[in-house]
């Protein structure tokens, strides 16, 4: 059996995107792709790629952003952004804190493998 590790951020992000707008389990359900740039190209710092909504009872809240490296991706929580360093730290994926105003936290999707884990932060963030 070929074993194969995917390690493109463009790929990556289409994953994420599959797993957020797909399911409609549990939070999912109000969970929403929005600004999507589909031709995005992966940049060193980041191209933005997406932006992941929560909408409840006629409220649209972001709740981060998706931005793609090339080896990787990048998501910038904005909303419940100490919730959500605990539940990836939790989940075994790289976090930092972005100290502007308002802070965010950055999570670190470096594998296709690790997208079920940042899936699981985003719905322990909505179903909370």
């Amino acid at each position: 059996m070929v074993e194969e590790r995917i390690e493109d951020g463009t790929r990556i992000a289409q994953l994420l995107a599959s797993e957020l707008d797909g399911r409609e389990d549990g939070g999912f359900a109000e969970m929403a792709l929005a600004e999507a740039d589909p031709d995005v190209d992966p940049t060193a710092d980041g191209a933005f790629a997406y932006a992941v909504h929560f909408e409840r009872a006629g409220e649209d809240e972001r709740l981060a952003a998706v931005f793609v490296h090339p080896d990787r991706v990048r998501v910038e929580f904005v909303a419940s952004v100490e919730r959500a360093a605990d539940r990836a730290s939790e989940a075994g994926l790289r976090v930092r804190p972005k100290a502007v105003d308002p802070p965010r936290t950055l999570v670190f999707v470096e594998s296709g493998a690790a997208v079920k884990r940042v899936a699981d932060v985003f719905e322990g963030l909505v179903g909370a």
